[in-house]
Parts: structure tokens; C-alpha cells; sequence
């Protein structure tokens, strides 16, 4: 399937993996990159070192395109910006804040920028400082989030760029791709489903949540700070949303999910560790590989959008 994205980034499929942190590493990116969508790497608060040696050992693994995702709070932000022009990885996608000031220098080097937007504001302020493309990701996603749902945001920020857009949020399956095209994307992103891939390095206790969710198991925590994260309900949701109803400040809640996301992924803690997932996971069954899944979802698309 060609689309403005396929052709932009040099990939197969419009598929690409959501930059999760802590769960995006080498294994899962080199996996969908090699499968024929855009792996992506996941730098989440890591350090720049450890950015390298993921970039290094996906290039073991594959010689398609990959990307690294930066968030753009990380501390290193800056040396990881320079890391990936180091490196030659061919896209960046973006997330908490504006990568601005490091648009001369990845531009310069033929990075392919791509940021993740909640909103019209943001898309078309991108599209002016010069970016690539968008992600525009809907309410129904894990992890941070905005208030917009998929089906309105993508629509609408087609309508107000020029650039491609990736649709994000509630999407698993061939249906929701079909949908997204529809609505004027040229790829979808999707995190929950990739997860529980086989390629995954997310913990088994982490991935037979995701399996058993039903359709009504996400939370979101963090609305009254105005950092709101859709993640699976358990203990540690529980706690914090009783918690932040209690009118607690922003640094008790904060030492609630220090390390939260890496018990849940590396230790399996599925009682106070944070398992981000978006609404879809209800939808998600069967833990299959990355070339299984793309496979599925093209085919069910192609069938649907024919």
C-alpha cells in the first residue's frame, strides 16, 4: 500500500510502532521495521548511552528504516539530539513539547521529524516551524494523553496541514486502519497491540493483562495536574485517583508512580506498576509476531477499503 508516509520514510506498510518508553526497545523496533512498518525506539527518560546502543543494535538486526522517539523532557534531550544525527537514524518522532530547537540540525542531516500532537494549535504550529509530519493521537491511547478522541482530532487536522498526518489512539486491527484512511490519515500508529507481540521484551504478567482487558479496564490518572496517563486499573490507580480526589499535591502523587512503568514492564508488578495501555486493549487477543500482526491488519484494510 503506498501512501504519502510509505513514500516518505521508505517503508512498506503505513504502520508504525508507538515509541513506548520502556517497552520500545531494539527487538521490537528492528521486528516491525523488518516486518515492513517503522520501528521505533523508545527513549523515554533513558540516557543518551543507552540511546546509542539501542540504535546500534537495531542496525544489527535490520537495514530498513527505524526511528527514535524523544521525549523531549528527558534531561539528555539534548545529547540524545545529537546522538541520533550521530548515528544517521532517519526519523524522530516527538512528544512532550516542541522539538524546535533541534529542527535545524536534524533537518540538516535528512532526519525525517515527525511530532505527536493532541490538537489543530499544535499541528498546524508544527507544520509551520517545518516538521515532516504529524501524529495526531486521539484520547483513546495509553500513556500521556490529550482530551480529543481519534475520530474527531484526525479529521480535523487533515482538513487545517498540508502535511501527512498518522492517525494514533484506539487503533489494533485492519478496521480501525480502514477507518483511519478514511478520515484522511496516510499511516496509523498503534502501541497497545504491539505490546503483546512475541518480539516484546514486556513481561508476561504485563502482556496476560493486556490479553484479559475488557473494554471498560482503562483509567485515566492525572487529570487535575493536567498530566493525564490512560493506563490499566489496578491497585496503584486506585491509590492514585483516591488520592488526587483528596485534593493531594502534585509531588505525593508523583512519588506514587516513580518507577511505576518499569515494574510494571521489567519486573511484572501488575499490582502497583503502571501498565499503560490504551482502550483498545480490550480488543487485543493473541499475542502474535510483528510480521503476523502487520500481515493481519493490511489484509483485513485492503479487503475493507476495496
Amino acid at each position: 500500500m503506498k501512501t504519502k508516509i510509505t513514500e516518505l520514510l521508505g517503508i512498506e506498510y503505513p504502520i508504525i510502532q508507538g515509541g513506548m518508553a520502556w517497552v520500545a526497545e531494539y527487538h521490537l523496533a528492528a521486528a516491525v521495521s523488518e516486518a515492513g512498518g517503522l520501528g521505533i525506539i523508545g527513549a523515554g527518560g533513558a540516557p543518551a548511552s543507552f540511546v546509542r546502543e539501542q540504535i546500534q543494535k537495531t542496525k544489527e538486526m535490520t537495514d530498513k528504516p527505524f526511528g527514535v522517539n524523544v521525549m523531549l523532557m528527558n534531561p539528555e534531550a539534548d545529547e540524545i539530539a545529537k546522538v541520533i544525527v550521530e548515528e544517521g537514524v532517519q526519523v524522530v518522532t516527538t512528544g512532550a513539547g516542541n522539538p524546535g530547537k533541534y529542527l535545524a540540525s536534524w533537518k540538516e542531516a535528512g532526519i525525517k521529524v515527525i511530532p505527536v500532537i493532541a490538537s489543530v494549535a499544535l499541528a498546524k504550529m508544527m507544520e509551520r516551524a517545518g516538521v515532516d509530519a504529524v501524529v495526531a493521537e486521539g484520547t483513546e491511547s495509553g500513556g500521556h494523553i490529550g482530551a480529543a478522541t481519534t475520530m474527531t482530532l484526525v479529521p480535523q487536522v487533515v482538513d487545517a496541514v498540508n502535511i501527512p498526518v498518522i492517525a494514533a489512539g484506539g487503533i489494533a486491527d485492519g478496521r480501525g486502519f480502514a477507518a483511519a484512511m478514511m478520515l484522511g490519515a496516510d499511516a496509523v500508529q498503534m502501541g497497545t497491540r504491539f505490546v503483546v507481540a512475541t518480539e516484546s521484551i514486556v513481561h508476561e504478567n504485563y502482556k496476560k493483562k493486556i490479553l484479559a482487558a475488557k473494554d471498560i479496564d482503562s483509567e485515566v490518572t492525572g487529570m487535575t495536574h493536567g498530566h493525564p496517563v490512560r493506563q490499566i486499573r489496578n491497585n496503584m490507580t486506585r491509590e492514585y485517583l483516591k488520592l488526587e480526589k483528596a485534593g493531594a499535591p502534585f509531588e505525593e502523587l508523583e512519588h506514587l508512580t516513580l518507577g511505576a512503568l518499569r515494574k510494571a514492564v521489567v519486573e511484572g508488578d501488575t499490582v502497583n506498576g503502571t501498565l499503560m495501555a490504551g482502550q483498545i486493549a480490550g480488543m487485543v487477543k493473541k499475542e502474535q509476531s510483528c510480521a503476523e500482526m502487520i500481515q493481519e491488519i493490511m489484509a483485513q484494510a485492503e479487503a475493507l477499503l476495496k
